[in-house]
């Protein structure tokens, strides 16, 4: 359930402009809302194969990263078992929603 209801990376909310606005934000910071056709084509083919395989949306906490970093872990845990993956991803979204709540929290002085 709660796996498949992440957005697919540089897809189809980011270009309607459907993202929530801290998907927006974090895809944004990571390059993804700047993706030439070459590399649009090449997440749009991977999203594609990933859900293909394991039926769940690729989940990566992008917050840090750069579109060649998620380009190359997509690629990696493209060849994980299902297993493995689900767990991977769950950890993934364990690891968005902390980056998420500590932005909420004032800065320390």
């Amino acid at each position: 359930g709660g796996l498949r209801a992440h957005p697919d990376l540089a897809g189809r909310l980011a270009i309607s402009g459907e993202l929530t606005e801290d998907s927006r934000k974090e895809q944004a910071g990571a390059g993804l809302d700047r993706l030439s056709p070459a590399e649009h084509a090449r997440f749009t083919e991977l999203n594609s194969t990933y859900v293909e395989k394991f039926g769940f949306p690729f989940i990566i906490a992008v917050k840090g990263l750069g579109k060649d970093d998620i380009l190359s872990a997509f690629e990696a845990r493209i060849g994980n078992g299902r297993d493995e993956e689900f767990g991977t991803a769950a950890a993934q979204v364990e690891r968005i929603a902390l980056l998420r709540l500590t932005s909420l929290l004032p800065e320390a002085e």
